[in-house]
């Protein structure tokens, strides 16, 4: 028995005993999240963290900031190359933001990537790059589940320790800010994102962010794009002089409300604001990313050790369209290949996007896969081969009840400022592909033998 498969049954077998099966303490822990603000998205109602050993941990950082290298020298490739760009598929709005020097090295930027650990194996299926995801929930999620009683009895045989990346990505806002030339020891920091209408205005994660950074000393806020103005080489929020921008809202979302003469983009060009997730970095936000990456003919005068880590971590990924392509070093009619092969792949919007679907070919019949093949040949999409998903049982609070159920379990690692700095883990019901109201963040921590 592996080492978190050991810890798991003991902490199953610890909850379903005296004193914790009342379940008292879970009720507890809900309450306590309610009252941390814990409660404005999904956060999966799990009564165990999920466990990373020390040895896991380390090769994922290490395999993650490769690939995060590799990124960046991809973002690079496909800035100073019309032909690379236009594979990306952007909209001409983004081309002309992304030609914008933000004023700071990409490696500056936040992101974090999406691992499946399975059987020994790892595989990046997706990447995002900008708003603090999952970072200030995970780390609020650790200190609350650490102090939870049953927690604390298992700690007493075995070590854990929580992860962390609040701080690291603060301090990567700041070195970008100091980069860009900025002069202020204390800069004011606008998280600009777009609200949805039901959400409370003090419980989004750039809200709990913002909190943090004010009692840190520093000026902080979260604004909407409607309430931004620039006057006199400032960029405003009312009374606020904004130095830093952490822009959390997606440039296409952004575009289809205002034009390019909007105060943001202007103060932008002018160099008058730091944007952190500046527009540049939609380029490397692109699921198309991986399609670059997994050519060969684009990265074969990368690094040895990146081209390693792309063969092993990244599954074959392609831009949809109506072309030849190559599937391990064979030339393939792409829409043929997808066609036949479809219980092996997946299609997936280039942009992640609420508004467009993600369609498993193995869910799928043939006629239903090929209705999918349509659209996704109509919009931006990419193919890609299916990494198996790890599996988990992890108890849950339902209608005051315990109860195990599998769940499929997708680990991000955090990257802030050139380096890997904390995890987070986000469960899906096993077999649902739908929205399901036991999707969420479940704390991670590092478990060491003691």
């Amino acid at each position: 028995m592996s080492q978190v498969s050991e810890a798991t049954a003991r902490y199953h077998k610890l909850i379903e005993s005296e004193p914790y099966i009342d379940l008292a303490w879970a009720e507890a822990l809900q309450a306590r999240l309610r009252a941390e603000k814990l409660v404005s998205r999904p956060l999966s109602p799990v009564l165990r963290p999920h466990f990373l050993t020390t040895r896991d941990y380390a090769i994922l950082g290490k395999a993650a900031t490769t690939i995060f290298s590799a990124i960046d020298r991809a973002e690079q490739m496909i800035l100073a190359t019309p032909a690379l760009l236009a594979r990306m598929q952007l909209l001409p709005a983004e081309r002309m933001l992304a030609a914008v020097e933000p004023g700071y090295s990409s490696q500056a930027l936040a992101g974090l990537l999406d691992a499946n650990l399975h059987n020994g194996s790892t595989h990046f299926v997706g990447h995002r790059v900008g708003a603090p995801s999952s970072v200030v929930y995970g780390d609020l999620l650790a200190d609350i589940y650490f102090d939870a009683p049953p927690v604390k009895e298992f700690r007493k045989k075995h070590k854990l320790t929580k992860l962390g990346g609040t701080k690291a990505l603060t301090a990567a806002i700041l070195k970008a800010y100091k980069e860009f030339g900025g002069k202020n020891k204390k800069p004011s920091i606008a998280f600009v994102e777009s609200r949805a209408p039901f959400q409370p205005a003090d419980s989004s994660e750039n809200a709990l962010l913002a909190e943090a950074l004010r009692s840190d000393g520093f000026q902080a806020e979260v604004a909407s794009p409607e309430q931004l103005e620039y006057k006199n080489g400032q960029l405003r929020r009312g009374d606020m002089v904004i130095d830093i921008v952490y822009r959390c809202v997606r440039v296409q979302e952004f575009l289809v409300r205002f034009d390019l003469n909007h105060a943001l983009v202007r103060a932008y060009k002018d160099r008058a604001v730091c944007m952190v997730n500046s527009f540049r970095s939609e380029v490397a936000a692109k699921r198309g990313m991986f399609d670059l990456l997994t050519d060969d003919s684009v990265t074969a005068k990368f690094p040895a050790i990146e081209r390693k880590a792309i063969k092993e971590f990244i599954p074959w990924t392609r831009m949809v369209q109506a072309a030849k392509t190559t599937y391990k070093n064979h030339s393939v009619d792409l829409p043929d290949f997808v066609m036949k092969h479809r219980n092996k792949l997946v299609l997936k919007p280039n942009d992640d996007t609420s508004d467009q679907n993600t369609f498993r070919g193995a869910e799928l019949d043939e006629l239903g896969w090929e209705k999918a093949l349509r659209q996704a040949m109509r919009s931006p999409y990419v193919v890609q081969e299916v990494a198996e998903p790890a599996r988990a049982v992890f108890p849950l609070l339902q209608y005051g009840s315990l109860v195990m159920k599998e769940m499929q379990v997708e680990v991000h690692p955090h990257f802030f400022g050139g380096k890997i700095h904390g995890a987070s883990s986000w469960l899906h019901v096993a077999g649902s592909s739908g929205f399901s109201t036991l999707s969420g963040l479940a704390p991670t921590f590092l478990l060491e033998a003691k």
